[in-house]
């Protein structure tokens, strides 16, 4: 056996604080999910302004991650260049969806969607820095 990491509700709110700081720096109205190993939901919250779907794909975003341990955006290369298959993956192919990794293991991911998708996985990414870095503080 090996031990483990698990996302804690505080640590849901980080992530969710500093990406939503990422965004609102940026003029970006979005919805942010975060998710446990399990790709459950942690935190869930649109922005005022976010386009209403955007708190459904979200969250299914951060669970693709779970579910493959890779950003969401490897999927949406995948349809990109051709490899259809990947549409009957039960994973949403598009970028903004990053993974929170910690000694190896993926203990959760952030979701981001509402804008463009590399400004989604811009405001992805920071939440998983903030995490990352309270976690090796």
């Amino acid at each position: 056996m090996r031990p483990t990491h698990a996302l804690m509700l505080a640590d849901a709110r980080r992530a969710a604080e500093a990406a939503e700081a990422e965004a609102r720096a940026n003029g970006w109205a979005v919805s942010i999910a975060v998710c446990d190993a399990g790709g459950h939901a942690l935190w869930l919250q649109r922005m005022d302004g976010a386009p209403l779907m955007s708190a459904i794909v979200a969250p299914e975003k951060a669970r693709t991650c779970v579910l493959s341990g890779k950003p969401s955006k490897a999927f949406e290369d995948m349809v990109n260049n051709g490899r259809f298959a990947a549409l009957a993956m039960p994973v949403v192919p598009l970028e903004g969806g990053e993974p929170i990794v910690v000694d190896g293991c993926v203990i959760g991911a952030v979701g981001v969607s509402g804008v463009k998708a590399g400004e989604d996985a811009q405001v992805a990414r920071a939440g998983v820095a903030a995490v990352l870095a309270s976690a090796n503080a």
